[in-house]
């Protein structure tokens, strides 16, 4: 099949989890023999494109992201009027054009560009928000109008995958007769082959993302002075970048724990997963996540993680409490403090579950089974 990816990031240009996902989900439909156009913005000069397997098409380049680190309006149309243009210059070449719902007027740009074509259209959605989650991230009148395009994207095609069994559920609560696929994703998250394993510091608390308003990273510091109290080994090393690395400084020293935070910016890959391993839990206080794909790099070298539960947080349907972690009712400092301890107390036991649960979850939950199914469903009307 001949095949176009839309998504305005790219791994590992960008790193997040939605960036992993595409990337590997068109590395695998490459491996099994499809050609693969990855639509996406340009964010490299000329002669640094990046390596792929894949064909990087750029359509669009600009910023996409504000000050305070939400997606830009006007960045979203721009790039999906890219999209279309190139897919309507290339109408009917396509057999399956996979559009990321984020932003979701991708959708609506690929829809537009192959209607009457044989072309099938299949969406992937990385969340679905409430129509008050959307209010409270753009406003009043934008966030209105967001929820209401979302409700649209939902009914443009019946082909949709989702990254979690949260985000089906949500979905059905819009179209009940829709059936999503499920993307099995720990597959992404494999753990580094080293010939002299890190020892485990049994009081490290690793924080790994961007540092944005929605992962409620400034509650980490009231929260490590509960967990100090009681545990005096407790501290913390703090990795990422974003607008909210300031407030996080002032919330450190709100509550005087300085001496206890190491905040490092953004890593290389070599000391990311050295900290991964050494540290003896992840915390990610995150009110929103699409799946959650630092807890599982966490548990695939048997580091447990604390996340806190939301009603737009998958990354919880991911723990089982006294297994591969806890998840704290809420952010505030003596729940999530108290989760971190239970972490912490777990010591090697709580490692080897968490190891445990990740190697069973792997075998079953892997992406290059679900892009097999998605392979196997499109395969036959593919020209």
């Amino acid at each position: 099949m001949r095949i176009a990816i839309v998504y305005d990031c790219l791994f590992p240009v960008n790193t997040g989890g939605g960036e992993r996902v595409y990337r590997r989900m068109a590395e695998l439909l490459v491996e099994r023999g499809h050609s693969v156009d990855y639509l996406t913005r340009r964010q490299w000069g000329d002669g640094h494109e990046p390596d792929a397997s894949f064909t990087v098409v750029p359509v669009w380049s600009g910023e996409i992201y504000d000050a305070s680190g939400g997606r830009r309006t006007a960045a979203a149309a721009g790039f999906a009027a890219a999209a279309f243009g190139e897919l309507r210059r290339r109408r009917g070449e396509y057999d399956l054009v996979i559009a990321s719902a984020l932003p979701v007027l991708n959708v609506f740009a690929a829809r537009a560009a192959t209607i009457g074509t044989r072309t099938r259209l299949l969406s992937d959605w990385l969340e679905v928000w409430t129509w008050r989650k959307w209010r409270e991230y753009s406003g009043p009148l934008v966030g209105t109008v967001a929820s209401v395009l979302q409700w649209v994207a939902l009914r443009l095609t019946s082909d949709v995958t989702v990254n979690s069994s949260f985000t089906r559920a949500r979905i059905r609560r819009y179209r009940r007769r829709l059936d999503p696929i499920v993307l099995g994703l720990l597959d992404l998250a494999e753990a580094p082959v080293t010939a002299h394993p890190t020892p485990v510091d049994p009081g490290l608390v690793l924080f790994a993302g961007r540092h944005i308003p929605d992962k409620q990273l400034t509650a980490l510091p009231a929260a490590i002075g509960v967990a100090r109290r009681r545990d005096p080994s407790v501290h913390v090393v703090v990795v990422g970048t974003g607008p909210e690395t300031e407030a996080l400084r002032r919330a450190v020293e709100a509550e005087d724990v300085g001496p206890l935070f190491d905040i490092r910016g953004r890593v290389e890959d070599d000391e990311l997963a050295r900290l991964f391993s050494e540290a003896a839990v992840l915390v990610n206080p995150s009110r929103r996540e699409g799946f959650g794909l630092v807890v599982a790099e966490a548990a695939a070298v048997g580091t447990p993680s604390v996340v806190v539960a939301g009603d737009d947080n998958a990354a919880a349907d991911l723990i089982e409490a006294g297994v591969n972690g806890f998840v704290a009712d809420d952010a505030g400092a003596e729940s999530l403090g108290s989760a971190i301890l239970d972490a912490v107390g777990g010591g090697a036991a709580l490692r080897a579950t968490t190891a445990e649960w990740f190697a069973t979850a792997r075998r079953s939950q892997n992406l290059g089974s679900s892009v097999d199914e998605i392979v196997k469903r499109y395969s036959s009307s593919a020209r």
